[in-house]
């Protein structure tokens, strides 16, 4: 009987660099579209600062306001890697602060994404890094375990695999499964270039067109006063 409390994945197949390149500069908002508007992380994790967010998720999982899976996994991420952490939504003590940054950033993983609480605000706002979290806490954290490392976590409704590209801007964040993500692209692009022409009708025209309007409310019966 495996009596083990903790589970540490050593490594994970990752999408090909060329493959999470072309997602590069999609806004988030396009590509969920793409997806049905599905996909997207839980609306409360917000950037710290401007710098977009991309790569392939290294998923922790850890207690509420407990770091010691996030240390571990110091040592085993990988270039281009996002840290995805679960902290379960706990946001009173902070498990990601300005050391921990730092030395990720070092070592040249592309971000950090914290379903939790972090710490050091002012100098995560300042770095060329981009830091995703629910909230901000100077409560010390724990460093207990046990946890997960590279295993499937939830990050509110959605699940997050080992791998899977996350894409993150001002408007949040957004989970594309690499096996789906050819065809996902290709229609963010198309959404994005539809949008583009509507844009300029209406700057050229005053006009947009939207059928799906009228159409809605003869279904509702709706009635003009």
């Amino acid at each position: 009987m495996n009596e083990s409390c903790c589970t540490i994945r050593t490594d994970f197949p990752r999408p090909a660099k060329e493959l999470i390149e072309k997602f590069r500069g999609v806004p988030v908002s396009n590509l969920v579209d793409a997806m049905f508007g599905e996909f997207s992380l839980p609306s409360g994790l917000r950037p710290v600062n401007q710098v977009p967010l991309l790569g392939p998720a290294f998923t922790v999982q850890c207690p509420p306001g407990d770091n010691l899976m996030f240390h571990k996994s110091l040592d085993m991420v990988q270039p281009g890697d996002i840290i995805v952490i679960d902290a379960g939504g706990y946001t009173e003590r902070g498990i990601v602060g300005e050391l921990m940054t730092s030395f990720t950033r070092l070592h040249g993983c592309a971000g950090i994404v914290v379903y939790g609480a972090i710490r050091d605000v002012e100098p995560l706002r300042k770095m060329d890094f981009p830091v995703y979290a629910l909230a901000a806490s100077p409560n010390t954290p724990f460093q207990n375990g046990p946890g997960t490392i590279n295993e499937p976590i939830a990050i509110g409704h959605t699940v997050v695999w080992p791998g899977d590209i996350i894409s993150g801007d001002q408007d949040g964040l957004t989970v594309i499964p690499p096996l789906k993500a050819e065809a996902i692209l290709e229609k963010a692009l198309a959404i994005d270039a539809h949008e583009a022409q509507v844009m300029a009708t209406m700057e050229k025209d005053r006009t947009w067109d939207r059928p799906f309007v009228e159409k809605k409310l003869q279904e509702l019966h709706c009635e003009y006063l």
